[in-house]
């Protein structure tokens, strides 16, 4: 299993924009076949995204996925940031 965090630090006054495009983006991922868990967690304007991937092979299919590369063309307008972490679990 492989495991990423999503930290997105949005920029208030594009919010209306960003939300709906993060909802699409976690609507659609959750329907791909190696997606185990993609939950969205916030603050006001701070995104977080904990991803479960059954594997690697899907975890790089799904970053070809239109909802995803549209909001990567669009971050620089929407957000300060987008840090992404490949983790593993410890304990």
């Amino acid at each position: 299993m492989i495991t990423i965090t999503a930290i997105i630090s949005g920029k208030p006054e594009k919010n209306d924009i960003l939300l709906p495009l993060l909802k699409h983006l976690v609507t659609q991922t959750r329907k791909e076949s190696t997606c185990l868990r993609y939950d969205m967690h916030a603050t006001e304007t701070t995104y977080i995204i904990w991803e479960e991937w059954e594997n690697q092979d899907g975890l790089d299919l799904h970053n070809q996925k239109p909802y995803l590369l549209d909001l990567i063309q669009k971050s620089d307008e929407l957000t300060f940031s987008i840090k992404v972490y490949k983790t593993q679990f410890l304990f």
